[in-house]
């Protein structure tokens, strides 16, 4: 992530799905930024407009709002002394295309290990699998071995993905089909919001709690916010719980960075999602 975007409106989603975890499903969580050098842009106008906004998470919104109204020039530890992820633990140190990927993720399991549930926050997703860990841009990514090292670890893993342009329905399907693989005795749910997803991956020790803090996530928000599907044969479709393809709210963040007024194109339902 890139704190320029600290308290976006994707960011809006993110703080509201993983309060979600930690006080629906009682777990200690834990946060990877995975804090990358800056570039241009910020989505945080959603603020300006409580009618339509404040509603998905009231008490999340306001602490936002009073954060970024502020003068504060480190408004990501603004964040994480707010409480605003409660008992949370954070692992904010930055990374680059020349970081010691190695070290770099002991020291956030490291630090991170009395955590129920490790956020990872890549700029991108999980990496593509002929995207070489030293390669340039190899910074926005997360790569199943660093993943499943935390599972290892007895921590379940929640994973930031943005879209690319391809049929989301098959994308997903075959992100579930390489964790699954990985993780086998895992349980895998997906969390869609317009342009991105959440990939959340149960531990067993956390089975009873985590799902269902998962399966009622979908019935606290309308679908536009977020919404959840447990991965398994014949989910994924991509649809929302009204029967439409989700739209992005006025400002919501595209696949390229860039505010959208109007929703893009989505290409049609091509396949199912198969994660077990």
């Amino acid at each position: 992530m890139k704190e320029q975007y600290v308290g976006d409106v994707n960011d809006y989603r993110k703080y509201a799905l993983l309060r979600h975890f930690a006080i629906v499903g009682a777990l200690r969580v834990g946060v990877c930024w995975m804090l990358t050098p800056p570039d241009t842009g910020n989505l945080r106008h959603y603020l300006s407009e409580p009618k339509k906004w404040r509603d998905y998470d009231e008490g999340l919104f306001d602490q936002l709002s009073r954060i970024l109204v502020s003068e504060i020039s480190n408004r990501l530890s603004a964040i994480e002394s707010s409480g605003i992820i409660p008992k949370a633990e954070f692992f904010n140190a930055i990374l680059t295309d020349r970081t010691h990927r190695g070290e770099y993720f002991a020291a956030a399991l490291s630090q991170l290990q009395q955590t129920d549930l490790i956020f990872f926050d890549p700029d991108n997703g999980i990496a593509p699998n002929q995207t070489p860990k030293t390669s340039r841009g190899s910074s926005k990514f997360i790569y199943l071995p660093e993943i499943t090292a935390a599972y290892a670890g007895g921590h379940s893993v929640l994973i930031y993905q943005h879209f690319p342009r391809v049929p989301r329905d098959q994308f997903i399907g075959k992100l579930g089909r390489d964790l699954a693989q990985a993780c086998s005795d895992g349980e895998l749910w997906c969390f869609r919001t317009p342009f991105a997803a959440f990939l959340l991956l149960i531990h067993p020790d956390h089975r009873t709690r985590l799902n269902a803090a998962a399966d009622s996530a979908p019935q606290r928000w309308r679908p536009r916010f977020i919404q959840g599907t447990r991965l398994q044969d014949g989910d994924g479709s991509g649809l929302s719980e009204e029967g439409h393809r989700l739209r992005p709210e006025v400002g919501d963040r595209s696949p390229t960075g860039r505010r959208s007024d109007t929703p893009p194109l989505e290409p049609r339902r091509d396949g199912l999602c198969r994660a077990r």
